[in-house]
């Protein structure tokens, strides 16, 4: 409880801090693109700062020519190694009125139906950015204390193209200088001398009294081009409204700006990727740790528990020798007894019982002193047909009570085993085999190669066969399907395989009985 109670802590730690990295990558990234978005805008605030201080210094009395202004627009589109506005990802500049509409423009056409585009402020899309009315466009301050915007006055082509009539109107013709004075008169330059102070030459100072306005102020209404003096007043001010400055459009393209944030998010993916694998990896890490801790305390248990067992079957083992002794001594009386001639019969058949059933504790005895005996292998050649023989011919007697026949099969091998071991193992394999047939029984001891240097050993019978539910525990100790069997025959067969390196196994015969499959036998030659 306590080692999962820990792992379950170790766990969530983990998924703790490797969501503490995620939530952190994903604010970075967040930031990162933040950072951008504002560097982005940033140029473009150093964009139209160029573009305004331009404008301001290319206007003359509010008004700027739109056939200087762009070209200077086109260069700063155009250009990519400019330094002063580092322009790369500038892709059109669009000057606009107070209607929405286009005056001048550098750059790739702007769809301006967009209802959104004409909103000041940022509007991003899928590839481009625009920024809208980002700084003043050079404003001048007029006589009044209001302020004009500048004027951007079209060439002399477009005139003609907006306003047709101008073509039919001729330009008002200029005053022919002053002649000599009339006779009588002074000179011009007398009577220049002779102004009242605050008077030019050329100008009639009592014109701004008589019609009650002001003498002209700089930044007033711009002055009219030579092209521009043929058209009425109404139409000069519906042209000033039309070409004067109010937004300025600078669109960017945000390439750049999805390519590093790609970059950003993929090394972010990365870094995850990371923290995943380091998270899962000390997961791994600890749930070994864990086991191994753990099978290291089971371990240290079992070799307890073993130590102890191992102190119970010496001490078991030295129990049965002891009481071996005694009941041989039992048995001897018994038979002294069931020999006597003058004894009753009664006596003699007791006697006789006492022998047997002190010959099946002495069997059962020998074979837990057999099977608590330490497996120590002493390896040698032995031929497996001799060996064999050998063990039938100690079985004769039981196979003639059985009316069993025996028939042994197979090449003749050398195999590297301990002979007592091996003749004990046979020993019980075919004593087991003939306990279970019927008469007349059959039985089969096949030796097979298998490979260069290997070889089965099989013993078969004819007998009821084992279930298969029950196969893999008729070699557990005291586990027996004989009514006369002790149950450790089988058991010590398993140990005696089991100390060769060997495998054993219990298989159906066909068409019934068992079959006892002793494999990996090493062949010497």
């Amino acid at each position: 409880m306590e080692l999962s109670r820990r792992t379950f802590t170790v766990y969530a730690l983990l998924a703790a801090v490797w969501a503490l990295v995620v939530v952190w990558q994903a604010e970075e990234h967040y930031r990162f693109r933040g950072a951008a978005k504002a560097e982005l805008s940033n140029r473009s605030k150093d964009i139209a700062n160029t573009i305004s201080a331009c404008i301001r210094g290319m206007r003359f009395r509010g008004a700027v020519l739109q056939e200087r202004l762009e070209p200077v627009l086109n260069e700063l589109v155009n250009s990519r190694s400019n330094e002063l506005v580092k322009s790369s990802d500038l892709t059109s500049i669009v000057l606009l009125n107070a209607a929405g509409q286009e005056i001048a423009r550098a750059g790739r056409q702007l769809d301006l139906t967009q209802r959104d585009i004409l909103q000041q402020g940022e509007h991003w899309g899928q590839r481009n950015v625009t920024f809208v009315n980002l700084v003043d466009l050079g404003s001048s301050v007029t006589w009044e204390g209001g302020t004009n915007p500048t004027v951007v006055l079209p060439p002399m082509r477009e005139f003609t193209n907006a306003f047709p009539d101008a073509r039919n109107r001729s330009f008002p013709r200029r005053e022919a200088g002053p002649g000599p004075p009339p006779p009588g008169e002074p000179p011009p330059s007398e009577r220049e001398e002779s102004r009242p102070p605050g008077t030019e030459a050329g100008t009639n100072s009592a014109a701004p009294e008589r019609e009650g306005r002001p003498p002209r102020e700089p930044g007033s209404r711009p002055r009219r081009p030579p092209w521009l003096r043929g058209l009425s007043e109404a139409d000069y001010q519906s042209l000033l409204e039309k070409r004067a400055l109010h937004d300025l459009v600078l669109a960017m393209s945000i390439d750049s700006f999805r390519a590093a944030s790609q970059r950003d998010l993929w090394l972010r993916i990365i870094i995850v990727f990371l923290a995943t694998l380091s998270a899962f990896g000390s997961g791994i890490a600890w749930r070994n740790l864990a086991t191994s801790s753990d099978l290291q305390i089971r371990l240290i248990r079992a070799s307890e528990l073993n130590t102890h067992l191992k102190e119970m079957n010496l001490a078991a083992a030295g129990l049965a020798h002891e009481t071996r002794n005694p009941l041989n001594i039992i048995r001897g009386l018994a038979q002294m007894i069931s020999r006597q001639p003058e004894a009753a019969a009664e006596i003699q058949q007791k006697s006789k019982e006492i022998v047997s059933e002190a010959d099946k504790v002495a069997a059962q005895l020998n074979e837990f002193i057999n099977y608590s005996r330490p497996r120590e292998v002493r390896r040698s050649m032995v031929v497996l047909n001799s060996l064999i023989n050998d063990v039938a011919r100690a079985l004769s007697y039981d196979l003639e009570e059985k009316k069993a026949r025996l028939e042994i099969r197979g090449e003749a091998l050398t195999i590297e085993a301990d002979e007592q071991m091996l003749r004990q193992a046979l020993f019980n394999l075919l004593l087991n085999a003939i306990q279970a047939v019927q008469p007349p029984g059959q039985i089969e001891v096949v030796v097979e190669r298998r490979g260069a240097s290997e070889a089965v050993l099989e013993v078969r019978d004819n007998g009821p066969g084992v279930p298969p539910d029950r196969r893999t525990e008729i070699f557990k100790p005291y586990f027996t399907t004989q009514k006369t069997g002790t149950g450790l025959g089988l058991a010590v067969v398993q140990q005696i395989v089991l100390a060769h390196g060997w495998e054993i196994e219990c298989a159906a015969n066909d068409p019934k009985g068992a079959v006892f499959r002793l494999s990996h036998l090493k062949i010497r030659s």
